[in-house]
């Protein structure tokens, strides 16, 4: 699955920004990047929001126990990949019917966090349990809103092209080529979320949401530019 967003959507994150600075490689810029994965997966189908955002997902090679899905209601567009354990006591927590999956889930999620604001987003991602990786994009609002499961089953990354698009893929291979070194793997049980009207984003971790978040530039020899890390709390140790 493959996501990318232009500057006016999401701020391009600063840590990424720096690594591709810092060790210059080829890119190729977002519309490139998109007719890339539609070449090199069969039967994949793109589909552009706007001016500003496009999608594009394919059900080749996919895993059985992890599937992607895409579905879009109400002007909220969401790529899913992965697998919910408890789904079915989601579904009664949000009114869906017995045929609702994943992708529908997340998208009636994504909307109680929307409109019941200030709902804390920790908390309806936290609730999730099982393996994922999802992108919500909010026409309406023009918010985005990214996650992966605690233990980074469902692999996504994100980085940076060469116009300045912000992509997000669950190919490393696929977005190297594009975003060179501005590049990372999104890091395991957090969150990205832009505020309603807002391009800057906020990356956070759903277990530990007080938790910084700090990147650390990348070993040359690695394809990643930076690594995002939580940060674990200060222990303090009493003294007698």
């Amino acid at each position: 699955m493959l996501g990318v967003f232009s500057s006016s959507i999401v701020s391009p994150p600063d840590e990424l920004v720096a690594a591709g600075s810092r060790t210059p490689s080829p890119k190729t810029k977002a519309g490139a990047l998109v007719n890339r994965f539609l070449e090199t997966n069969p039967s994949a189908v793109s589909l552009q929001i706007g001016d500003h955002a496009q999608l594009a997902f394919t059900h080749h090679n996919q895993s059985p126990i992890q599937p992607r899905s895409f579905a879009v209601k109400d002007e909220i567009f969401c790529l899913f990949e992965g697998a919910l354990d408890n789904l079915g006591s989601l579904k009664q927590q949000y009114g869906l019917g017995k045929s609702a999956n994943e992708v529908v889930l997340v998208i009636e999620a994504y909307k109680a966090l929307r409109d019941r604001a200030p709902y804390p987003p920790n908390h309806v991602v936290g609730h999730l349990e099982g393996n994922f990786a999802f992108v919500v994009f909010d026409k309406s609002t023009s918010t985005l809103f990214v996650a992966t499961d605690q233990f980074g089953k469902v692999p996504l990354y994100w980085g940076i092209t060469a116009d300045g698009y912000v992509a997000f893929a669950n190919d490393a291979d696929l977005l190297k080529g594009a975003c060179g070194k501005s590049l990372a793997s999104f890091p395991q049980g957090c969150f990205y979320s832009t505020a309603v009207g807002e391009t800057v984003g906020e990356l956070r971790s759903y277990e530990n949401p007080k938790n910084k978040i700090t990147a650390v530039p990348a070993r040359e020899e690695e394809i990643w530019g930076a690594k995002f890390m939580v940060e674990g709390p200060t222990v303090i140790a009493a003294t007698k």
